[in-house]
């Protein structure tokens, strides 16, 4: 399934509108790097650095998040980011999810997302109250009349983020008392070609059903294929922005960066 015309000029004004602001705004914070100076020697290098990793920062997962949007709407009934998911969650509920939790950890899995859910939506809801925390799906969306909800972050995450992360996903099935799809979503594979491993994962996901890496999650939104597209769009606009790119780290590098 290919990207339409339309999304692939959406992704691309999406795209140039957040360079042009960073390329407009942009001033290091950082002026003095006294290590990093004398290990590199190259100041245009070291801007370059300051700059990506201030634009990383500023894309975060809000970037991924709008791109999903663009990606869904021709297939959904609707779609959202930043979706809050309402609803309660009952003591009973709460400790059937600490309990599926608890055992992942202790067991090192495996996960079944699907065996899980038949447990919460057993566990009474009476006595439910509100929870501000983990309200909020990066992106919702409705199709063939099957919610889904996703949490996406970063690629790299600390020894907390999966146990965090499978704890809200399994309170979103207590929210909304029903079976929904939920995930667990990061944007690329780090370890590409390898396929994704971290120790901190501990067999907590059902890779595939409650959790989607890269390739997968692109493709898995917006249909086959939909990964090796939207990488073309991302390198179109990089190519389009690859000379004022060089003459911005070369601004940045004319200012002193060691003042010890």
């Amino acid at each position: 399934m290919a990207l339409t015309k339309e999304q692939r000029e959406k992704i691309k004004v999406l795209l140039v509108r957040k360079i042009e602001n960073k390329l407009k705004k942009y001033g290091r914070e950082t002026s003095a790097m006294p290590f990093l100076a004398r290990l590199i020697q190259d100041n245009e290098k070291i801007a370059s650095y300051s700059f990506l990793h201030s634009m990383a920062t500023t894309l975060g997962m809000s970037i991924y998040e709008e791109v999903s949007v663009i990606l869904c709407q021709p297939y959904t009934t609707e779609v959202f980011r930043n979706y809050g998911i309402g609803g309660v969650i009952s003591k009973s509920q709460k400790i059937v999810i600490n309990s599926i939790v608890n055992d992942l950890i202790n067991t090192k899995g495996p996960s079944s997302i699907s065996r899980e859910i038949e447990h919460i939506l057993k566990a009474s809801s009476s006595g439910g109250t509100f929870q501000k925390s983990g309200n909020i799906a990066g992106l919702y969306f409705l199709k063939n009349g099957i919610e889904h909800y996703f949490e996406i972050k970063t690629v790299k995450p600390n020894n907390d983020v999966f146990e965090k992360s499978k704890s809200k996903l399994l309170e979103w099935v207590a929210r909304k008392r029903k079976n929904i799809k939920v995930f667990l979503v990061f944007p690329y594979n780090p370890y590409h070609p390898e396929p994704y491993s971290r120790f901190t994962e501990n067999g907590l996901m059902d890779y595939g059903n409650d959790f989607l890496v890269g390739k997968d999650y692109w493709n898995y939104i917006g249909g086959k294929n939909t990964f090796p597209q939207l990488l073309e769009v991302f390198d179109e606009v990089g190519k389009e922005f690859k000379a004022r790119l060089r003459k911005k780290f070369k601004e940045i590098a004319k200012q002193k960066i060691d003042s010890y």
